[in-house]
């Protein structure tokens, strides 16, 4: 009669789950792989390249630790240097592809703030110049003494004033204009980059883009780690089945049945019939069930209950024998 150990360390409905985890890790990174040669890419042909390029390097870092496992040890160093290899490319372009979709987020979050801003009919610095040069007319028209055109003088006066404060007014609009500008832009930038990523790269005072690809590389070692891992256990090898031997105690029943009709005569047989079922389950049998059966053979009087009758009985050796004594004596006196 044979038992067959279970293959797997982990249960039914666990091992299901591992394997529908490392099936949805290898999913998602082929996915991703696919998307980020197809962004790589230009035309179809390069496209197809990347994309078959991706999904092997994703299918061999993840199941190259659980292919090689009952591998040689040169196969095995051969094969870690292969995965490492496998598993930064694959993450590299997972990286790209987290960049890349970080950026046209940002890129459709900023849309939302687009602030057109109107057209105007001058810019600032040609006001400014007509504006300076207003005031050296206003200057020079102030400068002159009215002795007989004192109104012309005036109103000349009076005109330069005006066209000043229209020029002032109209560089005071566009320097409005401008920085309604400048704040539409910085909210298109505040919300182009991502939150988090802003808000660490305040924090540890490091470049937003280091910051980005800090975390698209992480969130592809995660990736990477758990389908590994998921397929390295839900992969594991099943163990060959152990065949126990059903210990027939035919002798030894008939040898205590002829113990009990003829003890006299049936001693020697019941002995030498019960020393081989002995010898026979000793790897096997448990060591209560070999100090049950040394005690019942002490009592029917084919062994002595000392140290070298009972390694002759046993063939044990004698650390086992003397434990086997100390139990059999309780067990006799009981």
């Amino acid at each position: 009669m044979t038992t067959e150990i279970e293959g797997r360390a982990l249960s039914g409905a666990a091992w299901w789950v591992c394997i529908g985890l490392a099936a949805a890790a290898t999913g998602t990174a082929l996915a991703l792989s696919v998307i980020s040669g197809w962004q790589r890419g230009g035309t179809a042909a390069e496209r197809g390249i990347w994309i078959a390029l991706g999904a092997v390097l994703v299918v061999s870092a993840h199941l190259l630790p659980a292919l090689v496992r009952a591998a040689s040890r040169p196969v095995r160093a051969v094969a870690f240097v292969l995965w490492i290899a496998c598993l930064a490319s694959a993450g590299y372009g997972h990286a790209g592809f987290f960049l890349l979709a970080q950026q046209h987020a940002g890129e459709l979050r900023a849309q939302s703030t687009a602030v057109d801003s109107p057209a105007a009919a001058r810019t600032l610095p040609v006001v400014m110049a007509d504006r300076v040069a207003v005031i050296r007319q206003l200057g020079g028209a102030q400068s002159q003494r009215c002795a007989r055109a004192c109104p012309a003088i005036e109103a000349r006066r009076a005109t330069l004033a005006a066209q000043l404060e229209e020029l002032d007014a109209e560089a005071d609009e566009l320097r409005r204009a401008r920085g309604a500008v400048d704040a539409a832009a910085a909210r298109r930038d505040a919300l182009s980059a991502d939150p988090v990523t802003s808000r660490l790269s305040e924090l540890f005072g490091v470049p937003l883009a280091r910051v980005d690809l800090l975390i698209g590389l992480t969130l592809a070692a995660v990736l990477e780690g758990v389908a590994c891992l998921s397929w390295t256990i839900a992969l594991r090898p099943a163990s060959r089945p152990v065949a126990t031997p059903v210990v027939t105690r035919v002798a030894t029943g008939r040898a205590q049945a002829a113990d009990s009709s003829e003890p006299d005569r049936a001693k020697p047989v019941a002995g030498r019939a019960a020393s081989l079922g002995l010898a026979a389950s000793r790897s096997v049998v448990s060591p209560v069930d070999d100090a049950a059966r040394l005690a019942r053979d002490v009592k029917a009087g084919s062994v002595r209950a000392t140290v070298a009758d009972i390694r002759r009985h046993l063939r044990c050796s004698q650390a086992r024998a003397i434990a086997l004594r100390r139990e059999v004596v309780g067990l006799v006196a009981a």
